[in-house]
Formats: C-alpha cells, sequence, structure tokens
C-alpha cells in the first residue's frame, strides 16, 4: 500500500512537471515572437527604438556631448528605447547602420557629415528605418539629412572677435577639414573683417576629434604668431586649445554645446547647436508618422544654432558690438541676412525643408 501510493505520488509529480515544462515552452515561445514582431516594426506593443553613431567620445563636452544628451531627450521625452555605438572607421559606419537597421530600430542618427555615404548605401536594405545624418546633405527613400546653420552663429562670433583682438590676429582651429568645419572657418573670418577690415585670421586643423596635445599645440603655434582670440571646432581636441588659451591668458570660443564653462576666465562665448533640441524636433516626427526624407533646415530661425555669450566676460565687449550683434541676430532669425553666399544645400539629392521645432 505504502509502495503503491509513493508511485502514484510519483507520477502525479511527473506529469505536474511535464506540464510546466509545456507552460515554460509557451512562453519562451510568445516572447520570441514578440521579440520578432519588435524586430519587423509590427504590433501596437512594439517599442520605439532610436540609436546614434558617434565620430568621437560622447565625454568631448562638445559634438558628441551633445548627441548623446539628445538621445537621453529622446529617451526621457518619448520614452523610447535607445542605444549608442562609438565608430572610429567608415566600414564601422556602414556595419553599425545595418545592425541597427536588421534589429527594427525605428530611427537611427549618424552624428557627422562624414556617416552621409554609409546611410545612402545601407538605406535601402531597411526601408522601415529612418536614417537621419546630421550637418549632411544626403537624402534617400529612407535617409534625411540635417543642416545646421552653423555658419550664422560663426559669423556672430567672428564680429565679437574682431571687435576685442588687440594684435589684429585671430586663430581658428579645426579637427579634420570636412566641408561643414570649413564653412564655420569662412563665416567667422567674415564676421571679424565685418568689425575689423585689418584683421588676420590664422586657420589649422588637427587631423583628427581626439587629439587634445595637438590641439594645444596648434593653439599655441596660433599664440606664437601673436594670435589673441581663437576659435576651435574640435570636439575632444578642442579641449587642448582651452588649455592653452588659459595658460596664456588669451581669449576662446566655444562650439557645438556651451561650452562656457570649460575656461570661464577666458571663454567669450560659444557657438551653440542645440543637439538635444534637435533630436527630439525628428525623432517627434518618426514616431508619429509624419517624417519626409529630406534636408531639415535647423538653425537661428528656429533657435537651435545660437551663439551664447559667457557673462563673466561680456562686459569687455565694446557696447557698439555688442549692439551690432544683436541687429545681425535679429536678420539671420527673419531670414534677410546670410553670412555666406546661398548654396543649394541639397544640391541634386533633394529639396530642402525647414523643420518646426518645438520648444525644448
Amino acid at each position: 500500500m505504502f509502495m503503491k501510493s509513493r508511485r502514484s505520488r510519483a507520477a502525479l509529480v511527473r506529469r505536474l512537471l511535464a506540464l510546466l515544462f509545456v507552460a515554460a515552452c509557451g512562453d519562451r515561445a510568445a516572447t520570441g515572437d514578440s521579440a520578432t514582431a519588435g524586430a519587423a516594426g509590427d504590433g501596437a506593443a512594439t517599442p520605439f527604438r532610436v540609436a546614434l553613431l558617434t565620430p568621437g567620445p560622447i565625454s568631448d563636452q562638445s559634438w558628441n556631448a551633445g548627441a548623446y544628451q539628445g538621445l537621453l531627450r529622446i529617451r526621457d521625452s518619448l520614452g523610447a528605447r535607445i542605444s549608442h555605438i562609438q565608430t572610429k572607421t567608415p566600414a564601422e559606419f556602414e556595419e553599425n547602420f545595418r545592425q541597427y537597421g536588421s534589429q527594427g530600430y525605428a530611427l537611427v542618427f549618424g552624428h557627422g557629415f562624414e556617416f552621409q555615404d554609409a546611410a545612402k548605401r545601407v538605406g535601402p536594405e531597411f526601408p522601415k528605418t529612418a536614417y537621419v545624418v546630421t550637418s549632411a546633405t544626403a537624402t534617400g527613400q529612407n535617409v534625411a539629412g540635417i543642416h545646421f546653420s552653423f555658419a550664422d552663429a560663426s559669423y556672430l562670433a567672428g564680429m565679437v572677435a574682431g571687435a576685442m583682438t588687440k594684435t589684429n590676429v585671430l586663430g581658428a582651429i579645426g579637427g579634420t577639414a570636412l566641408p561643414p568645419v570649413q564653412e564655420s572657418f569662412d563665416a567667422f573670418i567674415a564676421g571679424a573683417k565685418r568689425t575689423n577690415p585689418g584683421v588676420r585670421v590664422l586657420t589649422a586643423y588637427v587631423g583628427n576629434w581626439d587629439d587634445a596635445s595637438t590641439g594645444k599645440e596648434l593653439a599655441l603655434a596660433h599664440i606664437g604668431q601673436r594670435a589673441d582670440v581663437l576659435f576651435q571646432n574640435a570636439d575632444a581636441a578642442g579641449l587642448g586649445v582651452f588649455q592653452a588659451a588659459r595658460e596664456r591668458n588669451v581669449l576662446v570660443f566655444g562650439s557645438n554645446s556651451n561650452q562656457n564653462a570649460i575656461a570661464p576666465e577666458v571663454t567669450i562665448g560659444s557657438v551653440v547647436i542645440d543637439l538635444p533640441h534637435a533630436f527630439l524636433t525628428v525623432a517627434r516626427e518618426v514616431q508619429s508618422g509624419q517624417f519626409r526624407p529630406r534636408v531639415i533646415e535647423l538653425g537661428t530661425s528656429v533657435d537651435v544654432v545660437r551663439l551664447e555669450l559667457n557673462d563673466r566676460l561680456t562686459p569687455r565687449i565694446p557696447a557698439a558690438t555688442l549692439a551690432q550683434v544683436d541687429s545681425v541676430s535679429a536678420q539671420l532669425r527673419a531670414g534677410t541676412f546670410s553670412p555666406l553666399p546661398k548654396k543649394a544645400p541639397g544640391g541634386a539629392t533633394g529639396a530642402t525643408s525647414p523643420a518646426t521645432a518645438p520648444a525644448p
């Protein structure tokens, strides 16, 4: 009797374990189906997923840091699931664009002009993913470029630099000679010559975006040639420019993010791109289904690009120059003044279109 009872209990346990196994397999199958649906972009419960590729570290307090803050803004404002990868080579641009497309991401940002060729190659393979490249003019069926009017605020910075130099020599230091960087330097020079026709501007490029040591060396070389106001657009390498400016007590402008606090005793101001504002603007379009592939114009008119002066040093700027800057700023916002000859940002690749930027 005892043996029979034990056998019965053992059989019952085996049946219960079998039922639990079937239930567990069913749960795993359901989870797998859900993941597959998410990757394919189907189903009401599919999360909004957004990814970012940057060409440099997000610790640069500049271009890449601003983009990462934009990714966090999208997460916090839209409830998105996010991912970030720092890339180093063009092969990695394409590889990671393809990876995110295959995983069903709704939106992938390539942060910089250098990503646009990879986006155009990979985009057609993943038509449900929107690929957006900053500082670019690339367009395609699901590819858009964001053109920041960085030249506008660079022109204003040049106006201030031209008025504040004591030596009539300025310095401009970039990471690499990408077209958007060259454009910003051209605008800076034009602005400087507006307030000081006799000014001379030295230019140099680090050759990359990470080498702060070389950035410092180039800044010191410019200072050695009597430059007393520097403008840098070099991301992490630009931190070396700040070091040189502080050591030699010359003035400097930040770029891309508000860098006024890096060396507040010598930083006049920063040419700022409000990347979180810009990224959120585009992400809202994608999430709502209103995204259209095009060149998206974001600049002073929607307060995405602006010159932010350092309150600590603003009293040193001549009052007449501040009045001029205010006047030109108003013209830029109204679209009645351009610091450089107008070019068609989209070229033959597509039409341009402004984005209506929501409040930050």
